[in-house]
């Protein structure tokens, strides 16, 4: 418990990583992790507190069974989870959770910040989140957030002094009038129409940083498809793109670009 109200929850994503072959002898729920999380969901809504939930590796890129079996909880404690954060990808995303039965109506997204680590052609960035305050009755969720970056190019200039600088604040840099989860769904499907916009994402997407490459139709595809996708392998989240390219080939694509 942070304070009265609020509760933080973390979890060790080590238990759902693709990479951890030992999971192959129990990739359902190793060590109980997600029967001890709906314990604390439950407890905490009974208690009408509110719940942050931290972790390093981001639900879509998790196991597959573990990743649905997160989703569905999730979808379960809508009204209690305030907020998920997640990191490991070295990029800055998020990754929407939507309702069960009709994978369209937005419950929860999956914030995932940019990492402080360059890694492949990235700057070391950093994200700041505004939460709704600790008083009685408050919803705990995030308000804004914001990105700041240290420019190597600009660090690497001969007597140059390394210097973070914001590079964005999401309500303003993408137009919305809050960061609640119908508001980042309206903004995927925006994506879809508006390609000045788009490119905007991908260059802060990338740290300010992007690949010389650009992300045209059929990059762009797979991208949105995963901000859509909270969970592992699911096709059906991502029909309402309306893809052109059959789902695991958008997969494929994707999995070219990721760095983790």
């Amino acid at each position: 418990q942070v304070w009265p109200g609020l509760r933080l929850v973390s979890l060790n994503m080590n238990f759902c990583s693709q990479a951890n072959f030992w999971l192959l002898i129990n990739s359902t729920d190793p060590a109980g992790q997600l029967q001890w999380l709906v314990g604390v969901l439950a407890a905490a809504e009974q208690a009408g507190e509110k719940v942050h939930i931290i972790g390093h590796i981001p639900p879509a890129h998790c196991l597959r069974s573990w990743s649905w079996n997160y989703y569905r909880i999730v979808s379960r404690f809508e009204s209690t989870i305030a907020a998920q954060f997640f990191g490991h990808t070295h990029v800055d995303e998020f990754e929407m959770f939507y309702d069960e039965e009709t994978l369209t109506r937005p419950v929860s997204v999956a914030f995932v910040a940019p990492s402080v680590t360059t890694y492949i052609n990235l700057n070391p960035g950093y994200r700041v989140y505004e939460v709704d305050g600790a008083y009685p009755g408050s919803s705990h969720a995030v308000l804004d957030h914001e990105t700041f970056i240290l420019n190597l190019t600009e660090a690497n200039v001969p007597g140059a002094e390394p210097r973070w600088q914001r590079l964005y604040r999401a309500r303003e840099a993408y137009g919305l009038p809050s960061v609640f989860p119908a508001d980042w769904d309206r903004l995927i499907r925006r994506f879809q129409d508006d390609e000045r916009l788009f490119q905007r994402f991908w260059f802060l997407f990338h740290k300010g940083h992007p690949p010389r490459e650009p992300c045209l139709a059929a990059c762009k595809a797979a991208l949105l498809c995963a901000l859509r996708t909270g969970r592992s392998a699911d096709p059906g989240l991502c029909q309402p793109l309306r893809p052109a390219l059959p789902f695991p080939r958008v997969q494929a694509l994707w999995r070219q670009w990721r760095f983790c």
